[in-house]
């Protein structure tokens, strides 16, 4: 147990250590330079995590393990069910069916295309292909996060996935700006999307919710409703992470029993992500607007330190030896997920925005 007796101290100091690496990377991301990429706290922290891994690991108790151990687990659980603070139910309502419709299929489509594509055509291992596949289908870095526990994955599996939506969510945030002004623009493109549309297309296939926020503003003169419809949509798909993990508990506990070979009278364990619910719980009650909007954002300004942490943790638990033998599969996996994404999302919102 991380805090018997015996383990208290060790656990504490390595939640400790792990907090000071999150508070580097809490900072990292505010100097200029790095902002202006769109890199989160999460993503610099599984960065500075990666490289003591492979550098100072040797150099700390060994005691310490169980504070990181529980920072990448326990802190992790927690600072997901508190991330529901940043929907409310109301802004999905606001959206409509279109964009809810959106949000929907390519959640589904890009989860299940990643998942087969990854496991069954590049020969992935499943774990990995599942994390980088809900890392691509519903917002990035924190979806990851989120279906870490559920798996039950390794560290360097999560690490994996978080760097494939860096590398194609960095992209997406440079290339949909060309898109519109080339291509997609009412007046100029061939391929034109009007403002509304064009925001619901970038909150339903972009990866990352900073990089969602991140496009509009890169487009010279953009009404406020590309701005607006493109997080709404994002945040819908955020939350729909919730039922996606319970839905994937019964489809792991449905496989564990079909391949239970040890007869009837041994029961296999319903997984369901608790988490995943108290995080819809969470998200009701801010769509209740009890709390004031001031202390939300303390709120969430915590649950992005806290999820800095788990990522940090995470990243502390990654070595490059691991890695040895995956070749260029995850990176295949996530291009073809990134077509998908680019090409399908716009076929998919066009469609859907002239039937509704």
């Amino acid at each position: 147990m991380a805090f018997s007796p015996e383990n208290r101290k060790g656990t504490v100091s390595g939640i400790l250590f792990v907090a000071i690496f999150a508070s580097s990377a809490t900072y990292i991301a505010t100097l200029a330079p790095i902002k202006a990429l769109g890199l989160s706290p999460l993503v610099i922290g599984i960065v500075i995590g990666i490289f003591y891994a492979n550098t100072l690991h040797n150099h700390i108790p060994e005691a310490w393990e169980t504070g990181i151990t529980f920072s990448a687990k326990k802190i992790l659980r927690f600072a997901i069910v508190i991330y529901g603070f940043r929907i409310t139910f109301q802004q999905i309502a606001e959206v409509g069916l279109e964009g809810f419709l959106v949000s929907l299929i390519m959640l589904s489509t890009t989860f299940l295309f990643g998942s087969w594509l990854g496991s069954k055509i590049f020969k992935m291992e499943k774990d990995t292909a599942m994390l980088t596949a809900s890392g691509a289908s519903v917002c990035g870095a924190a979806a990851v996060l989120a279906t870490e526990p559920v798996l039950k994955a390794e560290g360097h599996k999560t690490a994996i996935a978080v760097s494939m939506v860096v590398l194609f969510g960095t992209i997406s945030m440079f290339l949909y700006p060309i898109l519109y002004s080339t291509i997609i623009e009412p007046s100029t493109g061939f391929l034109h999307m009007n403002p509304s549309e064009f925001g619901i297309y970038v909150g339903g296939t972009i990866h990352e919710v900073a990089q969602v926020v991140a496009v509009p503003f890169s487009i010279p003169n953009s009404p406020v409703e590309m701005a607006n419809n493109a997080v709404i949509v994002k945040m819908t798909r955020v939350i729909m992470i919730a039922p996606m993990l319970i839905v994937l508990g019964i489809y792991l506990s449905y496989e564990a029993k079909k391949s239970n070979t040890q007869g009837s009278k041994d029961k296999v364990k319903l997984v369901i992500p608790w988490f995943a619910v108290y995080f819809i719980g969470v998200a009701g009650f801010n769509s209740l607007h009890l709390i004031p909007e001031n202390i939300v954002n303390i709120i969430n300004n915590i649950d992005t330190f806290l999820l800095t942490m788990a990522m940090t943790a995470l990243g502390m638990g990654t070595r490059f030896a691991k890695f040895k033998g995956l070749g260029l599969a995850p990176l295949y996996t996530a291009l073809g997920m990134f077509i998908w994404l680019v090409v399908g999302g716009f076929i998919i919102t066009k469609l859907i925005t002239a039937t509704i």
